[in-house]
């Protein structure tokens, strides 16, 4: 089976919305270009944009599901932002705007749970993005791995409830469990491959409706002894990626 690139996807805004890309430019050190550069941070939250902070500091699809139904578009141009979901209208707005903040919450809030502490800013780090890693991360996802979640739940699941930035087929599952610590070319970019990523109830729900409805947790441990999905990657040497570029372990 040959590995490529089949898909490519950055989430602007973290936990609100995913876009699919054609093509991209990694740069050594970086998170994927546009993806989580801005965070939501709520009102118990200290995350002032100074520094990476970790994620139980921002509105997030594990505890607000209907997030995952939405949909993304960013204008690299102008930085503005385009929300979709199934249950408002469209918004198009600029994140680093004060002016269009309130016009953000008043469009996220009926998508929050109201016993939740309340989404109160849009905050960003310079140079890199707000990854759940303390470095700057790539999510690289194995199609096998997917597929035999998949089977294990006798369910059809969309990958988007995995929220990862690179997907190609590796041609067996959880092989991608054994490259921590080695590196992998993905088109003209090289990766080190650093850890797995530990699973959230933002993949119980349906990237489509917004409602919880497959039990991908329970799968995990159930069926392999653990909550990972898919490899957080370091960019070791920056390039131009693409769909249907070679994936090779180096």
């Amino acid at each position: 089976m040959s590995h490529t690139v089949t898909d490519i996807w950055r989430h602007p805004l973290k936990s609100h919305g995913r876009e699919a890309l054609e093509t991209v430019t990694m740069i050594a050190g970086q998170t994927l270009p546009g993806d989580r550069v801005w965070a939501v941070a709520h009102e118990a939250s200290e995350a002032d944009g100074s520094q990476w902070e970790p994620c139980a500091n921002f509105t997030r699809g594990a505890k607000a599901p209907q997030l995952m139904a939405i949909d993304a578009q960013l204008e690299d141009a102008t930085g503005r932002l385009t929300l979709s979901h199934p249950k408002q209208p469209d918004l198009t707005f600029d994140p680093n705007s004060p002016a269009d903040l309130q016009r953000f919450l008043d469009w996220e809030k009926p998508l929050t749970p109201a016993n939740r502490a309340a989404s109160a800013r849009i905050i960003r780090v310079p140079g890199r993005g707000m990854t759940d890693t303390d470095f700057p991360s790539v999510t690289l996802c194995n199609w096998s791995s997917h597929r035999a979640v998949e089977t294990a739940m006798g369910q059809e699941l969309s990958p988007k409830r995995w929220r990862g930035n690179i997907w190609f087929d590796l041609g067996e599952a959880w092989v991608e469990n054994d490259l921590i610590g080695r590196q992998v070319q993905i088109g003209d970019a090289v990766f080190l491959v650093r850890e797995r990523v530990m699973r959230c109830l933002a993949t119980t729900a349906n990237p489509q409706t917004g409602e919880r409805d497959a039990d991908t947790l329970k799968a995990l441990n159930e069926n392999w002894g653990h909550q990972d999905f898919s490899v957080y990657a370091e960019v070791v040497t920056g390039g131009d990626i693409k769909l249907g570029d070679s994936v090779k372990v180096l």
